[in-house]
């Protein structure tokens, strides 16, 4: 008999639950709602809500509301955001992520405390929405390394204040602090904020433990989600038998042939639904044969 786990630790961080539970509320009331970029970085879900009635609208669209109700999603927005809905009288549902919202505030403080010798790095990917926010606090200033190959943009010869986008790799950070420390000029301050987010952190050690525990794996994420792409290489890394996929439809069912132990995750931002769907496709391509939840 197969057995099919679906991974406990897997879905919706508070940030994006949240989020989700605004959006859920303003539409159950009738009202139209708009969306700045996706509300999550999952396909599956934005068509639930798109269902629902939000409308999802691009910086470009939300530069000509007027008089209108737009919720900003949990990756935050830079302060620009604000000040061109308070001058078209936007009304903002403010969603971001609480731990987000600290780390943009301490960004700020530090931005705001000048020091042209101080140079503001954020380890996180480029244009996304998150960093977005961030480099916002600092008018553009901050400087944006993805990786470890990247540190060269930085000048060892001047002080250096290091952040993190909240879902980056914390061995990676880590790394990036190892190797500053080795390198700044002993004239040069260095200081660091570790600002990952635990409850996203603490799911690689876990999602590597599951998918070690299974025969197969189907991680199920949006192609969108930088968070999805860091756990499903923790996941290939300890199980080569590990497919992403986006939707139930993806699943090869020539892979469940032979296998006897199923494990079924998803990044922060793949709801359970979506997960719990993936399970009964596989049940009822084999519920003839010894497959069972």
């Amino acid at each position: 008999m197969v057995n099919i786990e679906i991974d406990n630790g897997s879905g919706f961080c508070f940030g994006v639950t949240t989020a989700i539970k605004k959006a859920e509320e303003e539409l159950a009331k009738g009202n139209r709602l708009y969306c700045l970029g996706d509300i999550v970085h999952n396909g599956q879900e934005c068509e639930r809500l798109k269902k629902m009635g939000l409308i999802t609208i691009n910086h470009d669209e939300f530069a000509q509301l007027h008089h209108a109700k737009v919720l900003l999603r949990a990756h935050g927005e830079p302060p620009a955001t604000y000040e061109l809905a308070e001058k078209n009288h936007i009304e903002i549902i403010d969603a971001t992520c609480p731990v987000v919202l600290r780390l943009q505030k301490r960004i700020k403080q530090e931005y705001d405390n000048k020091d042209s010798d101080k140079q503001i790095v954020i380890y996180g990917k480029n244009g996304h929405a998150e960093v977005l926010g961030l480099v916002g606090q600092t008018n553009g200033q901050a400087i944006v390394i993805e990786n470890l190959a990247e540190i060269d943009q930085l000048d060892f010869n001047r002080s250096i204040r290091l952040y993190s986008q909240t879902t980056k790799s914390l061995d990676e950070f880590r790394q990036i602090v190892e190797y500053i420390q080795q390198h700044i000029s002993p004239d040069a301050t260095f200081e660091y904020h570790d600002t990952i987010c635990r409850q996203v952190a603490n799911r690689m050690p876990n999602i590597r433990t599951f998918a070690a525990s299974h025969d197969l794996v189907f991680f199920v994420c949006g192609r969108k989600s930088s968070n999805g792409k860091i756990l499903f290489h923790e996941c290939l890394k300890v199980n080569p038998n590990t497919y992403l996929i986006d939707q139930p439809e993806e699943i090869d069912k020539t892979q469940l042939k032979g296998v006897k132990s199923i494990g079924i995750c998803g990044a922060t931002s793949t709801p359970k639904w979506l997960m719990e769907e993936c399970r009964e496709v596989i049940n009822n391509e084999d519920c003839n044969s010894d497959v069972s939840s």
